[in-house]
């Protein structure tokens, strides 16, 4: 589930695209100075709260108190609902990849339906199935999530051997060859060469990692929970950052940046396909085989990816359908929320909650589908929103941990003993989180987007109020102490 959540090889590829073989010191740093420790955090926070329902809501609410669990919680889920509305959307741009090789949505029609509004419809008609199955328990999302895992894995797999094939059988020649340190430095795409894009990429990388607290929902249901999670989280982040390092690396054995990216005008839309893509057709060639039989090779390997891409979409989204939603409404007090909203059915399932979250993003995706260019606009303004409200919540999970340590919680798994040496830890990531964000605002400012810098900057203060006003009206109308 971890890997499912938080690995994904488009990251690499657009690292790769945007950097090359320079991206893989931000990727390490990042991984060395952020995930790695959060991750340890995390997996302290969920041996303490092993039995609890609200995964990062409860522990929250166990360090700071609930009215900023409740806050924290809410901007994290928003994000989340966010990303829900675009992957709905999205999975059928990986299926027309995979059936037919390259995007083709704009051109479907059935029924007077067309392009947009058809993949609306077809998104809107996944959220419900999606829901209905996640809803019938927890067996239905571990295998669904599970076999995402095992397709990225599988994946991995085929591009590190495939990669080792074209470079033993290439004798050792790069496809993107290393001219002294300078090339794990400077980047050849000449967007990503001065200090503001470099900071720029780093923030990228810092996000790359992100996704990992959101399997602290569904600790409450694995059979050794306290012993089981932080072993969970340690694999899968010395397997997410490894992978990364060497998935860069591995790239530039088949992949050449100016022949086969800006020659093969590959963007981040299509880079992942590309690569692929490529290092088929270079396994064609290393084998001396012909053109035809080569770019056969690599259509194989494009559609391969396509399937993977696609299995891991439809993972993480039972996953992230079901654990934010969940850590939210059963995590916090019962009584700030309608019966309904709480009420569990035979599976021990909040359907009722699931079912009012995705009327919700239907509504948002048909608005988007059927609205025109006013309600493109309007996408636009919330997925600028959820750039920032990804990452804010670490900035309350992590500054949460100094207090968390302080209530000294029994938990079978510790890491962080030393105090002072763990606040001066928390202060160097909350600085490092807080950076990403602050250059994520001031980027589209420079670009003279001062509309997208404002909508990014505001998204979690919006979803902050929100959660702050419904906080407060319902504790006073449904007495809560």
């Amino acid at each position: 589930m971890i890997i499912t959540t938080v690995y994904g090889f488009g990251n690499v590829s657009v690292s790769y695209e945007q950097m090359t073989y320079a991206g893989i010191i931000w990727f390490v740093l990042a991984g060395i100075c952020f995930f790695f420790p959060a991750g340890l955090m995390m997996a302290e926070y969920g041996s303490a709260f092993h039995d609890a329902e609200g995964g990062i809501y409860s522990w929250l609410a166990g360090s700071i108190g609930e009215k900023w669990a409740f806050i924290g919680t809410f901007v994290w889920l928003a994000n989340w609902v966010l990303w829900l509305v675009a992957s709905a959307s999205r999975l059928w741009i990986s299926i027309s990849a995979l059936i037919f090789g390259k995007d083709t949505t704009q051109s479907w029609h059935f029924l007077g339906l067309h392009g947009t509004q058809l993949i609306g419809v077809l998104a809107i008609l996944f959220m419900i199935v999606s829901t209905y199955l996640s809803s019938r328990g927890m067996t239905g999302i571990k295998i669904m999530s599970s076999i995402g895992g095992f397709f990225m894995i599988a994946m991995n797999l085929v591009f590190i051997i495939s990669s080792i094939i074209v470079i033993i059988l290439n004798h050792g020649q790069l496809a993107q060859p290393i001219t002294g340190w300078q090339s794990f430095i400077i980047s050849p795409n000449k967007s990503f060469q001065t200090p503001i894009t470099i900071i720029s990429f780093i923030v990228y990388a810092v996000f790359a990692y992100g996704g990992m607290e959101t399997v602290g929902g569904v600790t409450d249901s694995m059979k050794h929970p306290e012993k089981d999670f932080p072993k969970g989280l340690i694999i899968g982040s010395l397997f997410t950052i490894i992978s990364y390092v060497l998935m860069i690396f591995m790239t530039g054995f088949s992949v050449n940046y100016q022949k086969d990216i800006l020659g093969g005008n590959a963007n981040t839309g299509n880079i992942t396909y590309v690569v692929y893509g490529t290092l088929g057709k270079a396994i064609g060639s290393a084998f001396h085989l012909n053109m035809a039989t080569s770019l056969m090779i690599g259509e194989i390997f494009t559609r391969a990816i396509a399937l993977s891409g696609l299995m891991g979409m439809i993972g993480a989204f039972f996953v992230l359908l079901y654990s934010p939603i969940k850590s939210f409404i059963l995590g916090s007090n019962p009584h700030l929320w309608p019966k309904a909203a709480t009420k569990l059915n035979k599976h021990n399932i909040p359907a009722n909650a699931m079912w009012a979250q995705t009327i919700f993003v239907c509504l948002i995706i048909a608005f988007v589908s059927f609205g025109g260019s006013a309600a493109a606009n309007f996408y636009q303004i919330l997925t600028d929103m959820g750039n920032v409200a990804a990452t804010a919540p670490y900035i309350f999970l992590i500054g949460a941990f100094p207090f968390f340590l302080k209530k000294d919680y029994p938990r079978k798994f510790r890491v962080f003993t030393n105090y002072k040496w763990t606040v001066a830890l928390v202060i160097f990531v909350e600085i490092i989180v807080c950076t990403g964000i602050i250059f994520t605002v001031l980027q589209p400012i420079l670009q003279h987007q001062y509309a997208k810098a404002f909508w990014t900057g505001f998204g979690p203060i919006f979803f902050a109020l929100i959660a702050y006003i419904f906080y407060h009206v319902s504790k006073k109308k449904n007495n809560v102490d």
